[in-house]
């Protein structure tokens, strides 16, 4: 068989995006580090003053929350769209684990924040942060160890990280928005009906899809709804053409779209978030402060839940027969998965935003939960990785 005629699929997607996302996560670490650092030395006064500085009407950091994060959900989006239509999650049983692993990981660790906040109604707001995975974060740390975990258990991850997403976007939709305003909405879903209208009569160019989609981001940011939301709405209309035997699948316009922008947003636009997000002043906190109910119930939600949701439900399915275990892992390894997913560093600080708004006291404290329970869960899961059998 001549092998010019064999159809080229983009299989090597997954291992791409696991290996682009674990360079970043590497970077956000140290960005989130060096933030803590800065924002408790003598360069703090700079630092927040920086980010609060005007440029076109709005702060520095509102730019990059509002701005730049459009790139990070419209990123997610195309990750959700291409592994539900032709990639890992595909068919039901893929979804099956790493689905009822990932709403698990959810709705326990919010269980836990809310059983802990249940006396002040201003800190329920909260009940979301400790529900999300970075996926950049807990990739990063599964690259410090190498071959140690085998393959099938870093997708299993990035399964679990891809519907958490998705699972937050909706909740970001749902329970965070305040108020709508008609006509900039009305105006986004004729943005986005124009899309749709492209992809059905076959539009490849990228451009109509970025032009359209700037608008409707406008529109979006005008709404009521928050503006990162644009970024999945439009990856949604973004064309992934996976006809049987069509050999230029790589060149679909999502494929190249989603090529295109993921060094970007894992080597920049997470790591800047990070960067902007990260730095907490530790000045007038105490250890005692720890303790409050908000920053103890996300810390709780983070290492506690999320391991809990994830490895019990997935430890439940396969005994039962309704699963497989991932191949060549063991107990002890799928357990410091489940560990890692306790890291909710980005969507939990982007959540902790709205739920408490920007430069608040509450936030500053949701910060320092988020910190401290993503710290111990990485810690936790590279030591049970580190040495746990396959």
């Amino acid at each position: 068989m001549n092998a010019a005629r064999i159809p080229i699929r983009p299989f090597s997607m997954m291992r791409a995006f696991l290996a682009t996302e674990a360079g970043g996560g590497i970077v956000l670490i140290a960005c989130a580090m060096a933030a803590m650092i800065i924002a408790n030395s003598s360069l703090s006064t700079a630092y927040f003053e920086a980010l609060h500085m005007e440029v076109g009407g709005l702060s520095l950091v509102h730019w990059i929350n509002d701005g730049l994060m459009a790139l990070f959900f419209l990123t997610v989006g195309l990750e959700i769209k291409r592994e539900m239509l032709d990639g890992q999650l595909a068919r039901w049983s893929d979804r099956l684990l790493p689905g009822a692993a990932a709403a698990a990981g959810v709705a326990a660790p919010a269980l836990i924040y809310a059983t802990i906040n249940a006396g002040d109604p201003a800190g329920l707001r909260g009940w979301a942060i400790p529900a999300a995975t970075d996926i950049a974060f807990a990739l990063g740390v599964l690259a410090l160890l190498g071959p140690r975990v085998p393959a099938s258990l870093k997708i299993f991850l990035a399964a679990v990280a891809i519907i958490d997403d998705l699972i937050a976007v909706l909740i970001i939709a749902i329970f965070y928005t305040a108020q709508l305003h008609a006509l900039p909405l009305a105006g986004a879903a004729a943005g986005i009906a124009t899309l749709l209208i492209c992809n059905r009569r076959g539009v490849e160019s990228l451009w109509p899809y970025l032009l359209i989609g700037l608008f409707v981001w406008f529109c979006v940011l005008q709404s009521g709804i928050h503006a990162t939301l644009a970024g999945v709405a439009v990856a949604m209309t973004i064309p992934l053409r996976t006809s049987p035997g069509k050999p230029d699948e790589a060149h679909s316009p999502l494929y190249r779209l989603e090529h295109g922008l993921h060094p970007w947003v894992a080597y920049a636009i997470v790591p800047l978030f990070g960067f902007a997000n990260a730095g907490v002043s530790l000045r007038g906190f105490t250890w005692p402060d720890v303790l409050m109910p908000v920053p103890l119930g996300v810390a709780l939600g983070l290492l506690i839940g999320k391991q809990a949701g994830i490895f019990t439900t997935l430890w439940l399915m396969v005994r039962m027969g309704w699963a497989e275990r991932p191949s060549g892992a063991g107990w002890g390894q799928i357990y410091g998965v489940a560990l890692l997913c306790g890291i909710g560093f980005t969507m939990s600080l982007f959540i902790g935003g709205l739920a408490f708004g920007d430069g608040s006291h509450q936030n500053d404290a949701a910060k320092l939960g988020i910190l401290l329970g993503s710290l111990l869960s990485a810690c936790a899961g590279y030591g049970v990785l580190r040495f746990a059998r396959r």
